[in-house]
């Protein structure tokens, strides 16, 4: 398909879920007096409008559901008075035995006098019968009722986090869309608490917006309302009393809703700046900061503790107030009903009624009043939250908009026109720089410290909006450009890169991923499930996007599909130098060959060229070889019983010496107490040893058995000994010594505590071990088999199928050349990189030194092989050789290819090999043209190649 076609269904969803050809150009940035004047998208101010403009149909289902409910609660309320006058005291049938019971007329005396229609004649009921049956309709009543709320209540709830879902990724989704410089004024942990933990209280409020009051209302209206058809005085007296508590309670919850403001306010700053706390904590105890931060933090908590505390009176005291009032009105209908009763003008069954009345009247009164109290604290909770997430200078959401086929190309000249970039209105970082540039132009920009270079680098990537000025990319407007254009056609490289906790293969291809290539494969019932699924996402707001489809856009990276990638990811790995890392991970990686049986396969007969190599002289000595009947030196004690590998937990080292089947080996080749007498020998040696030693002296690392952490808790355990042997220490202390042992390698350590003795019973051990191991446990561990591949070692175990001999000289150099030799003539080299892309960088990337992480960063700017790439001194952090090579390595491909490349040089003298040159000084162009030219008129450029 040719570039800039657009494909009907490239995803291959359902026409339902593709998303729609978005309009990207039409009124999306409007320039006023030469600025640039990006719309701010508001969102509702208010909770109650929001609710009602996303979610109208399912508030009206409901609302009707509410109102129907009402009948069947004001039967509830009717029947028992019937009950007791007629059921129980017969005032119905002192004048007759049985009475007619559900008689269907309609009466129209009030139109026409007299005139009653009657459609069923019901039945003859006596008062016993009429007991039962009016009994059994209260029931049933009741029962009604109940599912009315249950249906309400599910109905509400789903309702309310569907919202919840919508507002959450609305927030989200304004995250995405921030201006780049609004990062620099927020703190990240206090975005994630806004839309984690400050909305969940929305969701539950969101349900209740509307039904809840009017359910409450209409219960109490109900109720209100059977009071007054009773008696009018009570009915009075019932409305007086609860219109003093509506109007009194909230007001003594207003101080609550104000507290309960700060306390939202200094929870989000306290989790920012527990966050500060992890992000600089290397800092803090460079500079023995701890205590003070630890001051900070104490103050902080002592003003949430304030807070809370003042809260809790505050709330305590209105409930307490509550209490009072609502116990009033019952209180009136016992002295005023009662008297009523007594002197004949009410029977006993209506003021029972009113009290049943009146039991219900509370609930829903009391929930009223807190739902009143609950709105006002959302809707303040929403106020706070969305003022964060509304900064100037949004981008608008069309420019987000998910492709419809392959992003066209980005154009041919790039033309700055009088751009201005002040901070916060004050500084000008940049100052009226007009420039044109190819984009298939090898362009270099260098100047000082101040110069502006690093900040029209972020321009030229749109990571820094002008506060003035234009860019135009063959006269459209540069910020016009959907992001999705801008990210497949454009790389930027800055001095910080940022790895996501993935794999180095997922960071990699992160620029590859702009819109869902090809569906995922699903069964049938994971697909209805999946459809089911995209329906509910869009009823909440959400994209019907598949994060499982495949998204990587393999043409972008001049591949055709998963099959050929490697190659490309390859080359671009040698380009910044980084293959051999990525290699030496893949060799400390493993597979498991049920999922790759021919990469098994390739390892085995590397493993089997490998050996032949180790029997020549020059490498003899250097790999000691796994033999089932021989003790290896190498491994450890542990690893020697095993003769494998341990899978899982069971038996990894600081779990072997405890674990029951391994006891029960020990004991029965009576190794248990020879290991424990080992363990305290150990442990005396190394508390004599690491005496007065310092935590991070480089024999913690030789004698790595035993850490400097552990070392106190020996150190007490050998002093409550008092010098006694083993036969005194307590049993749960002997499974600890026997763990030093277990980690004990002779041919390291050199304490001289394996002799060919206990190296004879070790072996001993190692086959009852295997022998006897049960069907459960099978799977814990994988044995060492010169035949076999092992799913559990690394690829370099199983190459070796050995371990290096400790004490040799350059031995890991030497065998490390010999199987680089050995998986090259294989033709396995770029296999062995493969599986080292799958290493995961864990977060921020920290798993790997800063020269990798950035290495990655660049690599996965050129992967994708963009139209123009930004260089902005990202190589600034490696050696001058380095960043030459690097360079070079990237203009050599970028001239090949018609791309263009705008370097942004930390040395001048980087800038020679370019074919043009931007000389920039207090954030002004002062110099433009080829290397040789500036170089011959001399100038700023001179001075700078000379101070390089």
């Amino acid at each position: 398909m040719p570039q800039g076609t657009v494909a009907a269904n490239p995803t291959g969803f359902p026409a339902a879920f593709c998303p729609k050809k978005p309009n990207v150009i039409k009124g999306l940035i409007a320039y006023t007096g030469g600025k640039i004047a990006l719309a701010r998208e508001s969102m509702e101010r208010s909770l109650f409008s929001y609710i009602w403009r996303h979610s109208r149909p399912e508030q009206v289902v409901i609302l009707a559901l509410v109102v129907l409910a009402q009948v069947f609660y004001f039967l509830s309320l009717t029947v028992p008075k019937d009950v007791i006058n007629n059921g129980i005291q017969g005032n119905a049938f002192k004048n007759s035995q049985t009475i007619p019971f559900l008689v269907w007329e309609l009466d129209l005396s009030a139109i026409l006098p007299g005139k009653v229609i009657r459609f069923f004649d019901g039945f003859q009921v006596d008062q016993m019968q009429y007991l039962v049956v009016m009994s059994f309709v209260f029931l049933g009543a009741v029962i009604v009722n109940g599912l009315f709320k249950k249906t309400i209540n599910t109905q509400k709830g789903r309702m309310g986090e569907r919202m919840l879902r919508r507002l959450r990724y609305e927030l989200y989704d304004r995250i995405l869309r921030f201006p780049p410089a609004h990062f620099r004024k927020v703190k990240q942990a206090e975005l994630a608490t806004m839309i984690k933990d400050e909305v969940e209280p929305l969701g539950g409020f969101i349900g209740d917006a509307f039904v809840q009051p009017m359910f409450l209302g209409g219960q109490a209206l109900t109720a209100i309302i059977f009071i007054m058809l009773q008696s009018w005085t009570l009915g009075i007296i019932v409305i007086v009393l609860l219109g003093a508590q509506m109007v009194i309670i909230p007001r003594l919850r207003k101080p609550v809703l104000v507290l309960g403001r700060q306390r939202q306010i200094t929870a989000r700053q306290l989790a920012g700046r527990i966050a500060e706390t992890a992000d600089g904590v290397n800092e803090i105890h460079i500079h023995g900061a701890a205590n003070y931060e630890r001051a900070d933090i104490a103050e902080r908590l002592g003003r949430i503790f304030k807070i809370r505390f003042d809260l809790y009176q505050k709330k305590f005291a209105a409930k307490f107030w509550n209490n009072i009032l609502s116990q009033a009105t019952p209180f009136a209908i016992y002295l005023v009903g009662g008297y009523f009763a007594i002197t004949g003008h009410m029977d006993v069954g209506a003021v029972v009624g009113v009290l049943l009345a009146y039991k219900d009247l509370p609930s829903p009164i009391k929930e009223l009043i807190d739902w009143d109290q609950q709105r006002q604290d959302v809707q303040i909770k929403y106020e706070q939250v969305i003022d964060q997430f509304q900064p100037e200078g949004m981008m608008p959401p069309e420019l987000q908009a998910v492709p419809d086929g392959p992003p066209p190309e980005l154009g041919k000249e790039l033309a700055l026109a009088g751009v201005v970039v002040t901070e916060d209105g004050r500084v000008k970082q940049l100052d009226n720089v007009s420039l044109t540039l190819l984009t298939a132009a090898r362009c270099a920009v260098i100047g000082g410290s101040n110069s502006g270079k690093d900040v029209l680098g972020q321009v030229l990537a749109r990571q820094i909006l002008p506060t003035s000025g234009s860019i135009r990319i063959d006269g459209k407007d540069f910020f016009q450009l959907p992001e999705y254009v801008l990210g497949a056609r454009v790389s930027y490289i800055g001095q910080d890169t940022y790895l996501f906790p993935l794999s180095v293969r997922e960071n990699l291809l992160f620029g590859l991923k702009l819109r869902p290539i090809a569906p995922a494969t699903y069964d049938d019932v994971a697909r209805a499930e999946r459809e089911s699924f995209w329906k509910e996402s869009e009823r909440s707001g959400n994209p019907a996007l598949d994060p499982n489809a495949d998204w990587v856009d393999y043409e972008l990276a001049g591949a055709t599909g998963p099959a050929d990638l490697l190659p490309c990811v390859v080359t671009v790995l040698k380009q910044v130098e980084l293959d051999e890392d990525i290699y030496s991970l893949g060799l400390r990686g493993t597979v498991e060959a049920a999922a790759r049986p021919d990469l098994a396969e390739k390892i085995l007969k590397a493993r089997h060229a490998l050996r032949e190599q180790l029997k020549g002289g020059t490498y003899a000595g250097l790999v000691e070889p796994f033999d089932k009947d021989d003790y290896i030196r190498n491994l450890s004690v542990a690893e020697n019983l095993l003769f494998g590998t341990a899978v899982g937990k069971q038996f990894d080292g600081d779990n072997i010496a405890a674990d029951p089947y391994v006891r029960s080996v020990l004991q029965a080749t009576g190794l248990d107490l020879d290991l424990q007498r080992m363990g305290l020998s150990i442990a005396e040696t190394m508390v004599e040893l690491f005496s007065g030693l310092s935590p991070d002296n480089p024999l913690f690392e030789q004698y790595s058995f035993i850490s400097a952490d552990e070392l106190p808790n020996v150190r007490l355990l050998l002093q409550r000994l008092g010098g006694k042997g083993i036969e005194a220490v307590p049993e749960a202390d002997r499974t600890r010594l026997m763990t030093l042992p277990f980690r004990y390698i002779e041919a390291r350590h050199r304490l001289g505590l394996i002799d060919a003795d206990m190296e004879e019973r070790i072996l001993q051990a190692r086959r009852s071990f295997a022998e006897g191991l049960p069907e459960s446990l099978k799977n814990a561990v994988e044995f060492y088999d010169f035949g076999r591949y092992n799913s559990a070692a690394t690829l370099q175990d199983n190459i070796l199928f050995g371990r290096l001999v400790y004490g040799q000289a350059q031995a890991g150099e030497r065998i490390g050349t010999l199987i680089s030799e050995v998986l090259d003539e294989l033709g396995l080299r770029d296999s062995v990189i493969e599986v080292g892309l799958e290493y995961n960088v864990g977060v921020g990337g920290k798993r790997l030194p800063a020269t990798q992480r950035q290495k990655l960063g660049i690599a996965r700017a050129l992967i994708k092989r963009p139209q123009l790439l930004v260089v902005n001194e990202a190589v600034a952090m490696f050696d001058g050789r380095t960043q030459d090579r690097i360079r070079d390595n990237i203009l050599a491909t970028a001239s090949e290819c018609g791309r263009g490349v705008v370097w942004i040089a930390n040395r001048a003298n980087q800038a020679e090999p370019f074919e043009q040159v931007v000389v920039m000084q207090g954030g002004r162009v002062t110099a433009q043209g080829a290397p040789s030219d500036l170089a011959a008129k001399g100038g700023l450029y001179a001075e700078l190649l000379a101070s390089a």
